[in-house]
């Protein structure tokens, strides 16, 4: 019981660490998201809009699939840092490449369409998953 107590109290620091960072760069990639959308999720959330309540929610969890598999694969601070950094900067150029290709989704999402915010949620996921996919080997050492 000594050792496994000891292993946790070495353990917890790095963990809260990591995870805590993880955390914070989601908050600041959500935010970034939050400003770069062409329709204002927080004004129309207040307003009712469920629509809009879905493409945030879904663009949330976007951000975060590539945030935890770069916590998953990152041996270190730096190293989590680096790449949760690329994955956001990525993952928020795909989003406004989304938004463009969809033009009529932000009229769409301030109508309170709930079929325009899936649509967005489900291409934003994918886009995630895939990124994430790529991100859990970020050196690709698969490929030498």
């Amino acid at each position: 019981m000594t050792a496994t107590l000891d292993a946790f109290r070495q353990g917890f620091p790095a963990f809260l660490l990591m995870t805590g960072t993880a955390g914070l760069l989601l908050l600041l990639a959500s935010a970034v998201y939050v400003l770069l959308t062409p329709w204002k999720e927080l004004a129309l959330l207040k307003d009712g809009n469920s629509a809009a309540g879905l493409a945030l929610a879904g663009a949330i969890v976007g951000l975060a699939i590539p945030i935890a598999s770069c916590l998953a694969a990152s041996l270190s601070l730096v190293d989590l840092l680096l790449w949760g950094s690329v994955a956001l900067l990525l993952q928020l150029l795909t989003y406004r490449i989304i938004d463009m290709i969809l033009k009529d989704i932000p009229q769409r999402i301030q109508n309170d369409e709930a079929g325009a915010a899936i649509v967005l949620i489900a291409s934003k996921i994918s886009v995630a998953l895939i990124l994430a996919a790529g991100l859990w080997d970020p050196n690709l050492q698969r490929l030498y």
